[in-house]
């Protein structure tokens, strides 16, 4: 396994972008174990002691963010269209099973995090956290890094976003309130469909889409507004007009400050995964992405608009409206008891 390999040349940069030869972690820094309890069963963990956590986003890259932080490689969610599959490569990982059985933890993260927030170098960026792998993952509840990255975060008043469809989310609703009350954070879950049948078979590690959507109204009626990425919505499964409205909907009646879609991309690793889970279970599709993503790792421009247009026009209809993705949103802090609540508003985000 080629831990030397996580060098800045490998896909995650050393300490705030600067070039290093070394790796962010060596192989004697790993730990492996295995835990026989039925939630970790067939799965194993790579303990690694980071270098650094603080990753910076190439510039190519289409995200709206420039940092990140992932405190795991690998993902027991096992959705079968993950974009990220491709990075366990990296350490000469398989792309498929290895991808949701093999996870490697930063066991460091929160401690090495600190550190970094407290450089003179650290300009006080915004942190994305879930947008490689989902830092709710099942790990978390073994190894419970992300109250302490909270806290960090929280202690350098410094803004993050996180995305996530674990519901593990909620065992740190107070660690996320004190945090808003000292900088803009932001929290999106994603729920791309609601289709029972779909869901176990192509995110069969993740809770179901009912069940991240009640952490999306458990966090608004806590006052800690969520938007959700409804991703992904994928081609000739979850997106005809019935389907879209039925999740559309569904977001809404949840209390969802927001609504973002977005429709299944395949960048090599996720695609070889994917396209053979299509064949296993719907081989009548397979010549119908072979056309539609004849050109890459997108569906055609044209599709993209129209089901950006549907659920758009579906979300003005239900009450709520599209975000810029990886925006933070201030919360404002609870109101003292002794004063006055005004009535509740209805929540939009331009």
């Amino acid at each position: 396994m080629r831990w030397e390999n996580l060098t800045v040349e490998s896909g995650e940069p050393a300490e705030h972008g600067r070039a290093a030869d070394a790796a962010l972690f060596g192989a004697d820094a790993v730990t492996t174990r295995t835990f026989d309890t039925p939630e970790f069963r067939g799965i194993t963990f790579h303990e690694v002691r980071a270098r650094s956590v603080l990753n910076r986003v190439p510039g190519a890259s289409r995200m709206p963010f420039e940092w990140t932080v992932n405190p795991y490689r690998g993902c027991a969610h096992a959705c079968v269209y993950c974009f990220a599959r491709r990075t366990h490569s990296y350490l000469d990982l398989d792309t498929g099973i290895g991808f949701d059985t093999q996870i490697v933890v930063k066991v460091n993260t929160p401690e090495v995090l600190r550190r970094q927030l407290a450089s003179r170098r650290w300009q006080g960026d915004h942190v994305a956290m879930g947008t490689n792998v989902d830092c709710y993952q099942r790990a978390e509840g073994r190894y419970g890094l992300m109250p302490g990255i909270i806290s960090a975060l929280t202690d350098h008043a410094n803004p993050f976003s996180i995305l996530t469809k674990g519901t593990l989310i909620l065992r740190d609703l107070d660690l996320l309130t004190r945090a808003a009350e000292v900088t803009d954070i932001g929290i999106s879950v994603s729920v791309g469909f609601l289709d029972t049948e779909l869901w176990r078979t192509v995110e069969p590690g993740t809770p179901a889409p009912e069940r991240r959507l009640d952490v999306v109204r458990t966090l608004g009626e806590h006052g800690i507004g969520c938007g959700v990425l409804m991703a992904p919505v994928i081609p000739f499964l979850s997106d005809d007009p019935a389907h879209l409205r039925a999740t559309v909907r569904a977001i809404a009646a949840a209390g969802a400050t927001s609504v973002t879609p977005l429709v299944l991309h395949l960048r090599p690793g996720a695609r070889e995964w994917f396209m053979a889970w299509l064949g296993q279970h719907h081989p009548h599709l397979v010549r119908r992405y072979e056309r539609l993503y004849a050109e890459g790792a997108y569906a055609p421009k044209w599709y993209q608009r129209r089901i950006t247009r549907q659920v758009h026009e579906l979300a003005q209809e239900y009450g709520i409206g599209p975000t810029r993705a990886g925006a933070a949103r201030r919360i404002r802090p609870a109101q003292p008891e002794t004063q006055a609540v005004s009535e509740p508003t209805q929540l939009t985000l331009i």
